[in-house]
């Protein structure tokens, strides 16, 4: 019968179920651009463009230390200016659809075009792997920040409010470098080094991920 521990009640609702948006974004969107960059090299006859065990690692421990995180996302501080959502509105509601679609296209295609180019340029098909797969380590952690808020600019929305998601970027990104040092990893993943200027547009083409969302 206390109106504030109602009102309170509200807001930690609207917060958690923002954060369970947040999540779902995050793992639909770099999963359907997965399967679009492997239907393009399907389509254009080219070879896989990450193996079995390569898909495993992005999706179940790389990805897995991005997405937990985000579901610890505190309050925005407008949850409760909002008007109640429709009680029959899915959590795929157009919003979400648009922002998916967008992304998925967006990771994908730029995935597969780097991925073709690298064969083009006479790259071997496990160093063209190799560099893809490293590309979407990198599109993981962008997007991870793309899906901490559905209104607010990355820029706006303070690194230091969720420091467990800012450890499991860098704790994802560390894991996959190792792997690519370790010599066992390296058998396992089919993954080795890459050279500093690789690194260097791998960096900018995961960027402009960012900017295409900002």
């Amino acid at each position: 019968d206390n109106f504030a521990s109602i009102v309170e009640g509200v807001r930690e609702g609207r917060v958690v179920y923002a954060n369970i948006r947040k999540v779902i974004f995050h793992f639909i969107s770099i999963g359907m651009a997965e399967i679009l960059l492997f239907l393009l090299a399907i389509a254009f006859g080219l070879p896989m463009p990450l193996t079995t065990v390569q898909l495993l690692w992005l999706n179940m421990v790389t990805g897995s230390l991005q997405d937990l995180p985000l579901t610890l996302e505190k309050a925005e501080g407008n949850e409760l200016t909002k008007p109640p959502r429709p009680v029959k509105e899915p959590v795929f509601n157009r919003r979400m659809i648009e922002r998916v679609v967008l992304n998925a296209v967006a990771i994908g295609l730029a995935s597969f075009a780097i991925f073709a180019w690298l064969l083009q340029q006479g790259y071997a098909v496990e160093d063209a792997r190799n560099i893809v797969l490293l590309l979407l380590v990198l599109f993981e952690n962008v997007q991870v920040l793309n899906s901490r808020s559905e209104t607010l600019s990355v820029f706006r929305h303070s690194l230091l409010s969720n420091p467990l998601l800012i450890g499991g970027m860098v704790l994802a990104q560390i894991i996959h470098i190792a792997a690519m040092y370790i010599p066992a990893f390296q058998g396992i993943l089919e993954v080795k080094p890459v050279p500093l200027n690789v690194w260097g547009w791998l960096i900018a083409a995961s960027v402009l991920l960012l900017c295409i969302n900002e």
